[in-house]
């Protein structure tokens, strides 16, 4: 879908889980993509470190469970120019909490513990998964930070 919809020249999806991975080749296919898209079956940690390493404006994390984790692994992929971090994280919060809010301070403090300059530029709840449980959506704007970024995040 992010193909069809974007004039990104080329785009890397990567999976480890044999089952998605065959329905994303399938979904290539389909979308008629697969002269931009370049479908992985590997762990994405694995592929970032041996082959994209500063190759990417963007970067979508769509798997809660792992995003948090995985959070120095989409750095290190971004352009020395700086990029966008598609962010998606499960979060619980009481009534009087913003389960927004609360993800955003997570990001914040580790990304600021990296040394990294960023500003949020949007986030939303997209649903709810459970009682008091929220799953969020940022889009994070990352600066320029060329080697201190480097040196910070391999």
């Amino acid at each position: 879908m992010f193909a069809r919809a974007s004039e990104a020249g080329k785009i890397y999806s990567i999976d480890v889980n044999p089952s998605a991975f065959r329905f994303m080749q399938q979904n290539v296919r389909l979308n008629r993509v697969y002269t931009r898209v370049i479908p992985m079956k590997r762990d994405a940690r694995e592929v970032i470190k041996k082959k994209l390493g500063c190759v990417a404006d963007r970067v979508l994390m769509p798997l809660p469970e792992k995003a948090f984790e995985y959070l120095p692994c989409a750095l290190s992929v971004l352009k020395e120019t700086g990029g966008w971090i598609h962010y998606y994280d499960s979060e619980y919060a009481r009534k009087s909490e913003n389960p927004v809010e609360k993800v955003k301070l997570k990001v914040a403090e580790e990304l600021e513990s990296l040394g990294v300059i960023f500003s949020f530029s949007f986030g939303r709840v997209v649903r709810t998964t459970g009682p008091n449980w929220y799953q969020v959506v940022l889009d994070i704007k990352l600066d320029v930070y060329g080697n201190k970024r480097k040196r910070r995040v391999s």
